[in-house]
């Protein structure tokens, strides 16, 4: 048998042979009603996803409820998605894995949910009885993904995920109108009547993964942050940086995403803002300029910041080398941000990884990590049921207000056009809220709608 490794160079190059794939036929074959249509944004291939009218889900087992989408979005993973570099997707599977809803029917076992009520889903599916589901550590349910292809490359498998291809479960996702939601009670949280959609929706994944990378990589009072990345899961976990208490946050990046930052930031905590453009960078007397380099210059003294976090994601090379690599399937991922965020902290320094990397990479520092004692984490998918009822709580309190990222709003019809626009990052897209025909009247406060 091939290693894992090799097995995984092998089936990204030659374009994810169908035999590793667990579901010999798509979500929509195997789960929909053909006696009711919907629409759904569903994968087509590399760089090509489509709107398309597709057959409601069903109820399967009992656990199951099915929901009317009121609200859902696209997410910086998505794209990984329509780049083609997460494996075992098939033509028509359907994408999505943020949403939130009204209930429209129940399975038999269902004890909790019910009919009519509003609720939203984390993007991870759980059991909620094994090991890690009984500690709330729910991104890695023993029971929901039974991928024998990720368990080879893992050493252990991951929850399933809504809408993230077969490789996390084969579960339809949610960038559609109707969407099932199997074993509901677990997986399922109330959304208050004096919570917005708009509000409610992001704890299906943005929210509790930038809580998680600043509490799972630890930022104390007095820190100083780099954040590599600054779409909105780098935009909250700055935030909950500032929340836990950071002197200063450093946004590397590049424009547009620099300057949305800025214009949305918290007016009383401008005093910590600092950012980084990356494209900006240039040859000085003294050498070349380099993100490590200008933030050691800006934080501690020439030390470097206390604390790093990733999310940004392992596929965009920057140098020829990876872009090469990545291409003849040599990796998977590119090492470039995990070496900048290893070698800019300073001595003892903490670097949490929390953007989407999905197998390997080559020429990392493993030297800096280990002479200077950097404590590298792996953020891992967050756990969403750890944290939602707490930011579901600041939230109501008014602590918390997720439509600080919200940008755009737009039909479930235009949603394959959204995806093209994340990717080009056209017209100052952070997040957007889509719509479909069952959502509610815009809340006060949030974007208009934007026809395509």
């Amino acid at each position: 048998m091939a290693t894992s490794r090799a097995a995984y160079a092998a089936e990204t190059a030659i374009g994810h042979r169908e035999e590793h794939i667990q579901q010999d036929v798509s979500n929509y074959e195997k789960e929909g009603d053909r006696n009711e249509m919907m629409k759904a944004l569903v994968w087509q291939g590399k760089q090509k996803v489509a709107v398309v009218d597709t057959p409601k889900p069903k109820i399967l087992e009992d656990g199951d409820v099915i929901l009317k989408v009121t609200g859902t979005t696209v997410c910086g993973s998505d794209l990984h998605l329509l780049h083609g570099t997460v494996i075992q997707l098939n033509k028509g599977d359907i994408l999505g894995h943020e949403f939130c809803g009204v209930v429209d029917q129940v399975g038999p076992g269902v004890k909790k949910v019910q009919v009519g009520k509003r609720y939203v889903a984390a993007f991870q599916i759980t059991c909620g009885e094994c090991f890690f589901c009984k500690q709330k550590l729910s991104s890695q349910c023993e029971r929901t993904n039974s991928n024998t292809t990720a368990k080879a490359m893992y050493g252990g498998t991951t929850a399933g995920l809504f809408g993230y291809s077969h490789f996390t479960g084969g579960f339809a996702g949610g960038q559609a109108e109707y969407v099932r939601v199997p074993l509901a009670d677990n997986n399922l949280l109330e959304i208050p009547d004096d919570v917005p959609d708009e509000k409610a929706l992001y704890l299906s994944d943005v929210l509790p993964t930038a809580y998680n990378a600043v509490r799972d990589t630890a930022v104390y009072p007095g820190d100083q942050v780099a954040i590599f990345g600054a779409g909105p899961v780098g935009q909250m976990a700055g935030v909950f940086a500032v929340g836990e208490g950071a002197g200063k946050v450093v946004f590397v990046d590049t424009e547009p995403r620099l300057s949305a930052i800025q214009s949305r930031w918290p007016a009383e905590h401008k005093d910590k803002l600092a950012v980084l453009d990356y494209k900006k960078l240039s040859f000085g007397v003294t050498g070349k300029e380099t993100v490590v380099s200008k933030l050691k210059e800006m934080c501690n003294g020439g030390r470097g910041p206390d604390v790093a976090i990733e999310c940004a994601a392992g596929e965009y090379a920057k140098g020829w080398m990876h872009w090469l690599e990545m291409s003849l399937g040599a990796e998977t991922d590119t090492s470039e941000i995990l070496n900048e965020m290893v070698e800019g902290v300073r001595n003892y320094g903490r670097a949490g990884i929390t953007g989407v990397y999905v197998g390997y990479t080559n020429h990392f520092n493993i030297g800096s990590v280990m002479q200077r004692g950097i404590r590298l984490i792996g953020n891992g998918q967050a756990p969403v049921m750890k944290y939602w009822e707490g930011l579901l709580a600041k939230i109501q309190k008014g602590e918390l207000d997720p439509t600080q990222m919200l940008s755009h709003r737009f039909r479930i019809e235009d949603a394959d056009k959204v995806y093209y626009m994340f990717d080009n990052k056209e017209d100052n897209i952070q997040k957007v809220f889509i719509e479909t025909k069952f959502s509610f009247p815009r809340a006060p406060g949030t974007p208009e709608l934007t026809k395509l």
